[in-house]
């Protein structure tokens, strides 16, 4: 393993096996400079965010973390609408400390509602967790508003950004949000396998303790003292080493949605949504196409998606005409418009695509049961 190729963390110069040490103290820190980039993007302070583990994985930490503070309450509130990975781990989380999961009745259109939420509230409730931006409709969730009344009822509020986080503006530090995760590999552009992050409010983060103690949340880690003795800041909650690679990708395309900026961004995801829902208005509706987000762009992220009983067929003829959507049971096609490299051309050009699709009836030589990735 001798010379490598020259990084973008490395100020130009080379690490070679020779480094050592040097090698290490080159990207130790990465994690928590991606995480103040990431903080200026989700609308939190320096410190408060790193990058660490998987969306899952931050997930639980910091669930379990929120339960051990709310001793004496067993409720976790969640909808059903939410992503099906963090129901399952919300699901494990409440069987193992003695709770139950509450679900909150969600329209799979337009999400869940603060109004909603309040009415699952009552003092046994610990935690509610839900994502900022539902995943199969795109639609926004009132983030201050959904925060102010968990913590009016006494509970900590546990944010999902991975569809919200580079996308729309999110706003943590106003709403004095306690907890959220998110991925780098949608919105935020670090490629697929991409490292989550996670986010804890400064003022919890000495006082919350996380289930899984390894050398990365541990005071001086070099020392390699016997007992656990975590951190006190933002470094409590990691846990093993990460991996480098994906840390660099995550730095960079943090970088690149910090120098476009949320606010144009967000922008521009809103227009290019009213421009595609305004195609399937005029060009899909007559072949039985729904529109399944909400049409209000404040109450939308960058994706839209598109209703209709033969959806998964739909998906795969689009895929072959060189557009790639995504199929969400039970009929929806999912259109992903990453503001920062989506053209209203090719807006324009999938939904064109799509309406000859319809016409022409060539999607029904597709099978009709979905299998494998979707």
């Amino acid at each position: 393993m001798s010379d490598v190729a020259r990084t973008p963390w490395s100020n130009g110069s080379a690490i070679t096996e020779s480094d050592g040490a040097e090698g290490w103290e080159r990207w130790l820190g990465l994690g928590r400079q991606a995480g103040d980039l990431l903080a200026a993007i989700v609308g939190a302070g320096p410190g408060e965010v790193a990058l660490s583990d998987s969306t899952s994985v931050n997930l639980y930490k910091l669930g379990a973390a929120a339960l051990r503070a709310r001793p004496g309450r067993t409720v976790i509130v969640t909808d059903e609408e939410n992503f099906p990975s963090d129901r399952y781990v919300l699901a494990g989380l409440a069987a193992q400390h003695g709770g139950t999961v509450r679900l909150v009745r969600t329209d799979p259109d337009t999400g869940v509602h603060a109004d909603a939420v309040r009415r699952a509230l009552d003092p046994d409730v610990a935690l509610v967790s839900l994502s900022h931006v539902a995943y199969r409709s795109g639609a926004v969730a009132d983030l201050a508003a959904i925060t102010a009344a968990a913590h009016r009822a006494g509970a900590l509020v546990l944010w999902d950004l991975c569809h919200s986080a580079g996308a729309v503006p999110v706003e943590l530090s106003a709403a004095a949000a306690d907890l959220a995760v998110g991925c780098t590999y949608k919105h935020l552009n670090a490629g697929p396998g991409g490292p989550a992050f996670l986010y804890v409010r400064r003022d919890l983060q000495a006082h919350l303790e996380q289930p899984i103690h390894g050398w990365f949340g541990q005071r001086d880690q070099f020392l390699m003292r016997p007992v656990y003795q975590p951190e006190t800041d933002i470094r409590r909650f990691l846990a093993g080493t990460p991996g480098v690679l994906g840390m660099v990708a995550a730095l960079e395309g943090a970088r690149l949605t910090a120098t476009a900026g949320v606010p144009a961004i967000a922008a521009k995801a809103r227009a290019l949504g009213t421009f595609a829902l305004a195609l399937a208005d005029a060009w899909l509706s007559g072949y039985g196409v729904s529109v399944a987000s909400p049409r209000r762009e404040s109450r939308r992220g960058a994706q839209v998606a598109l209703r209709h009983p033969r959806a998964w067929q739909l998906c795969q003829a689009l895929r072959d005409a060189g557009v790639v959507p995504d199929f969400r049971a039970p009929d929806r096609l999912r259109l992903g418009l990453a503001p920062l490299y989506t053209r209203y051309l090719d807006v324009y050009e999938a939904m064109y695509r799509l309406r000859d699709i319809l016409a022409t009836g060539r999607h029904l030589g597709y099978p009709a049961q979905p299998t494998g990735i979707t």
